[in-house]
């Protein structure tokens, strides 16, 4: 089944125009639109990429993986790839997690498959290593510090209680291996595709957290934060913390309550869909300790 629909999903994503694509726009919800654009992110807005898949491999700019593997997606497939992850999430999700105790068995199925793609993209990287074809070891360290900060968003959840079924474990844990599988592939096909089909699921998972937070406010506000949180976000070193924010941002987030914890996991993932798009263009990421970025005096 999982060939199946890995088949039918590239065919459909090398199409340069499909139904699919109109309708996709129309049923992405408004709120979860207005609550993107308050981070300056707009999802389908067309991001510049210089190297085609035209120009010979030599001649490319080495910038990251998408330059130097990749090729420029039209605007279409990005809106495919975002249908597709609201199919799923639709079909699947919403239809998994019904009722007001399920919610931290569906963060704990969204944290489990939501940090596959970087072991995914880290297992291409250290591939084009071994061959000798491509290294830069700031994009490992960049994947290892995104699936490090996706780790602690499931410690959380599991200490929250979100792993008790053994029915949500099965199916979150499958779900990890064969999106494993697919996002390696479609990153070994194209980069590109691959971040910004990630960048969808980031999104996703940024909506899910804010609509959470604007439901459940006052009794999260009532609660104490896991350990997992206090240990990750207060207490812990915060080095890998500070890799994944590529926009030179940085974030100390303040941990009283259960509140400021899914506070600090939404922030979390917009930062993944920051560096998703930015992933996307010619442009290098920055790195705060690497010297690329000013870091404030009192840190």
């Amino acid at each position: 089944m999982m060939i199946y629909l890995l088949f039918a999903y590239i065919c459909i994503s090398g199409l340069h125009q499909s139904p699919l694509s109109v309708f996709a726009f129309s049923i992405t919800p408004v709120p979860a639109r207005t609550a993107l654009s308050k981070y300056n992110v707009n999802p389908f807005q067309s991001t510049p990429l210089y190297s085609s898949s035209i120009i010979p491999e030599k001649e490319r700019m080495d910038n990251n993986p998408s330059t130097k593997f990749g090729s420029p997606l039209s605007d279409s497939v990005k809106e495919i790839n975002r249908f597709a992850i609201g199919f799923l999430k639709g079909t699947l999700f919403d239809n998994l997690f019904v009722g007001e105790d399920r919610a931290y068995a569906r963060f704990y199925a969204l944290e489990t498959i939501a940090r596959v793609p970087y072991f995914s993209y880290l297992s291409v990287l250290h591939l084009y290593e071994t061959l000798g074809r491509w290294r830069r070891a700031k994009y490992l360290k960049l994947h290892f510090a995104e699936s490090w900060n996706e780790m602690h968003h499931l410690l959380i959840m599991e200490e929250l209680g979100g792993n008790a079924r053994f029915s949500d474990r099965f199916v979150a844990q499958h779900l990890a291996v064969g999106y494993f599988a697919f996002a390696a592939l479609l990153y070994l096909i194209n980069p590109v595709e691959a971040y910004n089909l990630n960048q969808d699921v980031e999104e996703h998972a940024f909506e899910t957290y804010d609509q959470y937070l604007r439901e459940n406010a006052e009794i999260l506000k009532t609660k104490p934060p896991p350990k997992a949180a206090i240990d990750y976000y207060v207490e812990g070193d915060m080095y890998m913390f500070d890799e994944f924010q590529t926009e030179c941002e940085m974030r100390r987030p303040d941990i009283r309550n259960l509140y400021d914890v899914f506070v600090a996991i939404r922030d979390d993932e917009m930062a993944h869909v920051k560096t998703m798009a930015k992933l996307q263009t010619e442009l290098d990421i920055s790195s705060f300790h690497d010297g690329e970025c000013e870091v404030p005096d009192h840190l």
